[in-house]
């Protein structure tokens, strides 16, 4: 409705132009806004107000001069002008009817987009590394990413989701040790768990798997050895319980990329020579060093040590060049709040291999705060120190999960209320929303049920001039929005805008069922609601769809 809007606007210009109204032909970037007061009309333009320079008029003058050469009539039922040159419009009830039939014959479809012009982007999210269950704060970056790339699909991007498999260095080192002393304990040896060792009951469970597997033979082999094999078979069980755990979360990546994958093919090294050549890599004390700060670092950062040990920029200044080699013209990494200062130094490295910083963006999550009955609460510590996803999914499942994962901006704290996500009420926002859903199912079989209609779905309203209440024609508003909430939700990176959005949508439904009767004893009328309550439906299904939530058809 907003591109109606502007065309009206632009015609009535080049009218007056032509007449010699106005001086130019020039139009400047001008707004199409929904004014807060719906006594300030459906929308609202600062056209006048930004023309003033270009017309050498006084805004209000321009605005006088559009306004007669704007129809009224079946679309707009009138015009005013507001303040210094707002032009408000005032759309009829019939303006809103198409709405229905769009949604109805577009269907899934329906709120798509193509501002993406089918640019290559990469969300890569999670990358947990594989030395421990997931937490509930990598389920809240799992339900932002993947959400973030279902929006940006939806809004015509080509899309690709990708985890990271930290499976070297260090950390897969530490695992191994961990899981190797919890074996040795096992068999009865005296033996001290070091304080840098994962501690948690699943490693002691990685511990007896793998001893009743190997057995004696392991115990026997030389140390480092051992903990190579520890290593090896901990990350490997833990990442396929890694997989389990996204998948009963809906959540499904394109690839998954292994990090030693970079040493095997050299490609680690590659990235650091290809610096070197440029001075970009520089060596002092026997370490070797990245020029960060020339891009806007606060310091210049290691990426080789002066034992000859490679550090995870290294990896991760190879692994991001890899990523543009394939093609993808944007790079979003979601990441946990504590990594905010790795931006910059990762953000050097992509200007500095020739792209530009626009074209990497990170998507920082902030913590999540469980609660249970508004009070805080902590779950049972099988991680040794947090609280897993699967915990929080066996407890609430995977709708409610996501839903209140997504309820606020992911760059706020958030509080998880686990009794409130379990609730069946309209104070749980998913039930409030994919209730909706189920109910409309109802009318539309209890409509079938008594031959007002033949099936269920449909593709063509029927009598859509007979919705006139108020409660239909905002309902008819909040519909038409819901592309442009895509738009603006794909733009920014924040889900939580389709979240908002479905909650309006789902609230005006609500308003409009406790004072309207869908089924009425007037068939036209009765029609036309059944159309528009199908439209809802469909909208309810595209929105919950994007954040990853099913649309049930009873509950």
């Amino acid at each position: 409705m907003k591109h109606t809007i502007r065309k009206i606007v632009l015609n009535a210009a080049q009218k007056a132009f032509e007449k010699g109204i106005l001086p130019s032909d020039k139009v400047p970037e001008m707004e199409i806004e929904e004014p807060r007061h719906q006594s300030h009309g459906d929308f609202s333009t600062n056209f006048a107000m930004v023309s003033a320079s270009i017309q050498k008029m006084a805004p209000r003058k321009i605005a006088q001069s559009l306004v007669p050469l704007i129809e009224t009539g079946s679309l707009i039922e009138k015009v005013e002008i507001a303040g210094p040159g707002f032009i408000n419009f005032f759309l009829s009830n019939k303006a809103w009817h198409p709405v229905v039939d769009q949604i109805l014959e577009q269907d899934k479809i329906y709120g798509a987009s193509d501002i993406g012009k089918n640019e290559k982007v990469q969300v890569e999210f999670v990358s947990a590394n594989p030395t421990g269950p997931l937490h509930v704060g990598h389920g809240r970056g799992a339900a932002v990413g993947d959400s973030v790339a279902n929006i940006l699909s939806f809004a015509g991007f080509d899309v690709q989701k990708e985890y990271y498999i930290n499976d070297s260095g260090r950390q897969i080192r530490t695992l191994g040790t961990s899981v190797w002393l919890r074996l040795l304990q096992k068999t009865g040896k005296e033996i001290k768990f070091l304080d840098d060792c994962y501690k948690g009951a699943y490693i002691k469970e990685l511990a007896e798997e793998i001893l009743e597997k190997e057995g004696d033979e392991l115990i026997q082999k030389d140390e480092d050895e051992a903990i190579l094999v520890c290593a090896t078979f901990a990350a490997k069980k833990i990442l396929e319980g890694i997989k389990e755990d996204l998948s009963s979360f809906g959540v499904k990546f394109d690839q998954w990329f292994s990090e030693q994958s970079l040493y095997d093919t050299g490609r680690v090294q590659k990235a650091i020579d290809d610096f070197k050549s440029k001075d970009l890599i520089y060596e002092e004390d026997g370490a070797f060093w990245f020029r960060t700060q020339d891009f806007g670092d606060e310091k210049n950062r290691v990426v080789v040590r002066n034992n000859g040990l490679t550090t995870y920029f290294a990896s991760d200044i190879a692994y991001h060049m890899e990523k543009y080699e394939r093609g993808f013209q944007k790079v979003i990494d979601v990441w946990g709040a504590d990594h905010h200062g790795y931006i910059k130094r990762i953000d050097a490295s992509v200007v500095a291999s020739g792209r530009k910083s626009e074209q990497f963006e990170v998507i920082l999550v902030q913590l999540v705060n469980l609660l249970r009955g508004g009070k805080p609460f902590q779950m049972s510590k099988r991680a040794g120190d947090f609280v897993t996803l699967k915990d929080i999914i066996d407890e609430v499942g995977k709708d409610a999960a996501r839903f209140m994962f997504l309820s606020r901006s992911y760059d706020s704290g958030l509080d998880f209320d686990l009794e409130l996500a379990k609730q069946k009420n309209s104070d749980n926002p998913v039930y409030y929303v994919q209730y909706v859903h189920a109910r409309i199912t109802g009318i539309l079989l209890k409509a079938k049920q008594e031959s007002i209609i033949q099936d269920l779905d449909f593709n063509k309203g029927e009598y859509l001039d007979f919705l006139n209440t108020f409660e239909e024609i905002n309902l008819l508003k909040i519909l038409n929005a819901f592309k442009e909430n895509v738009e603006k939700s794909a733009e920014t990176l924040h889900p939580h805008v389709i979240f908002t959005y479905l909650m309006s949508l789902a609230s005006a439904f609500h308003s409009y069922y406790n004072k309207h009767k869908v089924i009425t004893d007037e068939k036209e009328l009765t029609l036309a609601r059944l159309s528009l309550v199908l439209g809802v439906k469909k909208v309810i299904r595209n929105g919950l769809k994007l954040l990853g939530v099913t649309a049930p058809e009873r509950m």
